[in-house]
């Protein structure tokens, strides 16, 4: 089967080069020529465990291949996914304008029965839209279905999220495209992956369910850290015991300067915007997205408390992507923390293993170390804000010989409190 992906970011290119490693044909389509010319060198334009390798060898072996063309893709291809970007408008709604234009060049090049699959997160009704879109920018009527078919990808495991997801949830409104979607997703029934086939707007609605609830589970963990800080109690052991419970479950406990990325931001908020226009106030995501806010500002407070005035200071900032595996910037509380350090005067040096280049655009003004040691150097006090691997086994006795003064702030409670005062540190975690 020939299938094209149009967009390259991170859920187009990991969903073409995983439905490539099936062995369907694959023709990734994107506007950009900069990221398609570094894809032909078998270069992704972003970072993603496993990615590069992944995409060279299914290059290699003539499965996946890249073009600027839309037209090229879906005149050689029976399935074509959308996965172009659908950014927050100023009003929190999703910008949608990508979304459009590609619907209606594929309507433009369609030359025979196709069908159209939404990856990318929309608005309950976008689905419809995209319908009408294609039907008026088809030269004459040509058959094609349109199905909603949302990506559970996490940023730094989205290879593994893809190949072995929780579901597969597909939204359309014939047999023929159900069949030709579950003949895609073949490969995943050798492992029991369990299929949700719905209609358009209910296989819409589970995505921004889905992600709004998991956003709510971190915000309510920061919420009871902060609690715990005032009565005493230690948030590992609250969270701990909370996960042990079937109902409540592990994950997505872990407090923290708040969530970040390219997702849960957006997506609370187009969810908040679309409960408004059709009348309703979802109170309870209104909620996430303010107290999310509101974290970051108190782990400026934390700093604040530890360091006093802060005007003239050095800062050490580890990690600047919003999670660990990926130098992903976007919406990250490193980055937001860090402004308002500047704004308050200080000085930051910063260091991350993927995200320099990206956080260099976004904070020229900053200054960038080698590694954590060489960010450590005389500094007035180091913060842990993303939770890499390489950060979380420093050697500590060097750390803080480095530092000018040891205050060291663990925005996501990696070290253990009590070790860290017994080597002279003035420690700082958040719940605890």
């Amino acid at each position: 089967m020939n299938i094209c992906v149009i967009g390259t970011g991170y859920v187009g290119l990991v969903t073409g080069a995983c439905l490539a490693e099936f062995g369907l044909n694959l023709i990734c389509v994107d506007n950009d020529p900069q990221k398609i010319e570094g894809l032909k060198q078998g270069k992704p334009h972003f970072y993603e465990p496993g990615l590069e390798e992944l995409v060279q060898k299914n290059m290699k072996e003539g499965r996946l291949r890249f073009s600027t063309s839309i037209r090229e893709g879906v005149t050689s291809s029976l399935v074509i996914f959308i996965a172009v970007g659908t950014p927050s408008s100023e009003d929190g709604s999703a910008d949608l304008g990508a979304v459009e234009e590609v619907a209606t060049e594929i309507g433009r090049s369609m030359d025979g029965y196709k069908v159209v699959v939404m990856k990318s997160t929309v608005p309950v009704g976008t689905c419809r839209r995209l319908k009408k879109l294609i039907e008026e920018a088809q030269p004459h009527p040509i058959p094609f279905d349109v199905v909603s078919n949302p990506e559970f990808q996490r940023e730094g495991s989205a290879i593994e999220d893809f190949m072995r997801p929780d579901r597969v949830t597909i939204g359309a409104e014939s047999e023929q495209a159900v069949a030709i979607m579950k003949d895609i997703y073949s490969a995943l029934y050798l492992i029991e992956t369990p299929f949700v086939i719905t209609t358009l707007e209910t296989a819409e609605m589970i995505k921004y369910a889905s992600n709004a609830f998991l956003a709510t589970k971190i915000t309510f963990i920061n919420e009871v850290a902060n609690l715990c800080e005032l009565v005493g109690a230690d948030v590992h052991h609250v969270a701990r015991a909370m996960g042990l419970d079937g109902r409540i479950g592990r994950k997505f406990l872990h407090p923290g300067p708040g969530f970040g990325g390219s997702c849960f931001p957006k997506d609370t908020r187009a969810l908040s915007r679309l409960a408004r226009d059709k009348g309703y106030t979802f109170q309870l995501v209104d909620s996430v997205i303010e107290v999310n806010e509101r974290q970051r500002e108190r782990m400026v407070a934390k700093i604040r408390e530890k360091m006093g005035e802060l005007r003239g200071k050095t800062v050490g900032v580890l990690g600047l992507s919003f999670k660990p595996n990926t130098n992903d910037i976007r919406e990250s509380p490193s980055i937001a923390i860090i402004r308002k350090l500047l704004e308050e005067g200080a000085r930051v040096r910063a260091f991350d293993p993927a995200a320099m280049e990206e956080a260099r655009k976004a904070l020229p003004e900053i200054e960038f170390g080698r590694d954590a040691y060489d960010v450590a150097q005389g500094v007035d006090a180091l913060v842990l804000a993303t939770e890499w691997n390489q950060f979380r086994r420093l050697d500590l006795g060097r750390l803080r010989s480095a530092m000018g003064k040891p205050i060291f702030i663990d925005l996501r409670n990696v070290y253990d409190p009590e070790q860290m005062r017994r080597l002279g540190f003035v420690y700082c975690g958040v719940g605890r």
